[in-house]
């Protein structure tokens, strides 16, 4: 079995666009998406189906790489997998809010939010100004499930929209998160 961990990419609620950063990381360095059959109604039981699925199709080792409703993803299935040892760490980036009152109404079956331990290593990025959750939240998240902190300090939800390109400083802290596996 080869130890080279293979980078899972697990966008959020409607996907990831060819400007997000997880979208570039794929063409520039291979990683794979985890694609699911709906992202404009996700149901956390599908999403966490899917994401079982593909980890059990490849023996490698994987490191999760997931963004706002893929946070949740990735605690949600953590919880009830009985394959979590095939992940090395998941780097956690813009884990939304799902309690607040103006959550969108399709995303309904997240709103019990996964508050357990992780099994491996993570990695949670947070920006001070998101606005689909604050830092305070966020950071509770985080130490819940006993991810390392980050703050990136005023980008938004560390979209397309925040500008972020390429996102060396995201890739960076993914290098570090494999390393310390």
């Amino acid at each position: 079995m080869s130890h080279v961990p293979r980078v899972l990419i697990l966008p959020g609620w409607q996907n990831s666009g060819p400007e997000h950063w997880q979208s570039r990381w794929e063409a520039l360095y291979g990683d794979e998406r985890v694609e699911q059959d709906d992202w404009q109604h996700p149901r956390r039981g599908d999403w966490m189906a899917r994401l079982e699925e593909v980890l059990l199709a490849d023996e490698r080792p994987a490191l999760l790489v997931a963004h706002s409703l893929g946070c949740h993803l990735v605690a949600g299935w953590a919880e009830h997998s009985q394959h979590t040892g095939r992940v090395q760490g998941a780097l956690l980036v813009a884990p939304p809010d799902c309690e607040r009152e103006d959550f969108p109404p399709q995303l309904h079956n997240w709103r019990q939010v996964r508050r357990g331990r992780l099994p491996f290593p993570s990695l949670a990025v947070l920006a001070t100004d998101d606005p689909y959750g604050s830092l305070e939240r966020g950071t509770e998240l985080a130490q819940q499930w006993g991810s390392d902190l980050v703050i990136a300090g005023a980008r938004g939800h560390l979209n397309a929209a925040s500008g972020l390109g390429d996102w060396p400083e995201g890739r960076a802290l993914l290098d570090q998160l494999s390393r310390s596996t």
